[in-house]
């Protein structure tokens, strides 16, 4: 009982250091909305969104169009709840990719670096150095050349452009825990290396990893954009903000709004997010919580 006590003591401490930190406020909030954004728009949008509506088009914020149309009579409204949905399925399965492949990659060569096989750490942080080499634009080029693009081309791309960002931080974190006494105590009760890191490793690694996951989710959204804007990533007639962007170019003098809400849905998307990340970030910082 008194340890389940101690648990939630430290949860309510937690949660109050949590909403006392504005930077995670901030960041939580702006992160919900767009969570329920593209949630909405799984069950409602204010028109469909692929509607063609030319004697409509370029219209100003009305009562029947909220934010307007677009230069072929599309509600910029719906076009933008649904540009959240590729948005966060970017960012969860592009991260997802990163997260996994990384976190095994990075425990492996932390492993095998404590169990005198440093060569197999080498191998596999070289890898990661070249994967550098190739950032995502420059992977969904050359994806796109050979299979076109798409968004699952994009998915591909900025996934494995992750995966060296989770092996790095998972190798860096994975050596500090192999060091220390605990670990030594579990090799001399006999635990292999894949029991170790089971048992003791992940979980005195999971925050950075979820502090450094928030943030590539930023950076996924960023370069999902960066994509559509190319014509990489997502294809018509599914909308992206990306792809609003780069719409609203020719109309920049005619309708320049059309350019300032896709614009502005990115920035806070990104913005959001990177503040969660910081404040998470802060709020797992033991050092933090006891200065507080």
């Amino acid at each position: 009982m008194a340890e389940f006590s101690a648990v939630g003591q430290r949860r309510d401490a937690l949660w109050q250091r949590a909403l006392h930190h504005k930077s995670f406020v901030i960041g939580a909030t702006l992160t919900a909305l767009l969570a329920m954004a593209a949630l909405l728009s799984l069950v409602w949008t204010p028109h469909p969104v692929a509607e063609i509506d030319i004697p409509s088009k370029l219209q100003p914020p009305t009562l029947q169009h909220w934010l307007g149309t677009d230069s072929l009579g599309r509600d910029i409204v719906s076009q933008l709840l649904v540009g959240a949905q590729n948005s966060i399925v970017v960012g969860l399965i592009a991260v997802g990719i990163g997260l996994v492949a990384g976190v095994v990659l990075g425990c492996v060569a932390s492993a095998a670096r404590h169990q005198g096989r440093g060569w197999i750490e080498e191998i596999i942080m070289r890898g990661s150095d070249f994967t550098f080499a190739f950032p995502a634009l420059l992977s969904a080029i050359m994806l796109t050349a050979i299979y076109g693009p798409g968004l699952v081309m994009s998915i591909v791309a900025i996934g494995i452009f992750n995966i060296p960002v989770f092996a790095r931080i998972t190798r860096g974190a994975a050596n500090a825990v192999w060091a220390r006494d605990f670990i030594t105590a579990a090799r001399a009760a006999g635990k292999g290396p894949l029991a170790i890191t089971l048992d003791h490793v992940l979980p005195n690694i999971a925050s950075p990893l979820i502090v450094q996951a928030t943030i590539s989710f930023a950076t996924a959204i960023l370069a999902e954009a960066a994509l559509s804007y190319l014509g990489l990533g997502t294809q018509p007639p599914q909308p992206s903000w990306g792809r609003m962007l780069n719409d609203a170019q020719s109309q920049m003098f005619q309708a320049p709004l059309l350019a300032v809400y896709p614009g502005v849905a990115i920035v806070l998307s990104v913005l959001g997010l990177n503040l969660m990340g910081d404040g998470l970030r802060d709020l797992m910082d033991p050092r933090l919580a006891r200065q507080r």
